[in-house]
């Protein structure tokens, strides 16, 4: 497999969450970092871009983006800045059920799509692809970065959107996201049953 790096960025405001940190909110016993951690277990190097948090894994290298909570933008601009490998891939911090199968089928899908290709990005049940569940050739991707110039306040789509993409389905459903707390609460229901 190509080696891969991974870039989680962690430091929104979590605004439909009324500010909480939304990282270190739990599912099951884990916070929902750590689960998304464990998922990149097979990755060169995990670069967390927010606020340090206490983590169960070592070896994460951390990184705020400018200004702090400048947003998903700004988030791949300051986690670009640490990797190396020619593929990263960009996960959300709340995506409690992603898993390492999950992460690898994307860097796979990747690998084998050929050069013409820059992206491969997670396509939820509901037909919704999921930019921050996805592979991305790591210059490409610094490309669009240098394009759009000021990277605080964008929306990501601004800077993923003009990539040559191939869609991967969920087939595991595995793009499920914490954005509420009804959300969370159906997540640990999930994790329960």
């Amino acid at each position: 497999m190509t080696p891969y790096d991974v870039i989680v960025p962690a430091g929104g405001a979590a605004r439909r969450l009324g500010g909480t940190d939304k990282p270190g909110l739990t599912v099951g016993e884990t916070t929902l970092l750590d689960r998304v951690l464990a998922a990149c277990a097979g990755a060169r190097s995990t670069v967390v871009v927010g606020p340090t948090r206490p983590t169960t894994h070592t070896g994460v290298r951390w990184t705020r983006e400018q200004p702090p909570g400048g947003g998903p933008v700004a988030a791949v601009a300051a986690g670009l800045d640490l990797v190396t490998a020619p593929t990263v891939l960009l996960l959300a911090a709340d995506l409690p059920f992603l898993d390492r199968r999950t992460v690898d089928r994307l860097a796979t899908a990747l690998a084998e799509a050929g050069p013409a290709v820059a992206a491969a990005v997670l396509v939820d049940a509901g037909g919704r692809d999921q930019p921050l569940a996805a592979a991305y050739r790591t210059a490409p991707l610094r490309t669009a970065l240098a394009a759009i110039g000021e990277p605080a306040g964008l929306p990501l789509r601004r800077l993923t959107g003009g990539l040559a993409r191939l869609l991967v389905a969920d087939t595991d459903n595995v793009a499920y996201d914490c954005d509420t707390w009804e959300d969370l609460e159906q997540a640990r229901e999930r994790d329960r049953s």
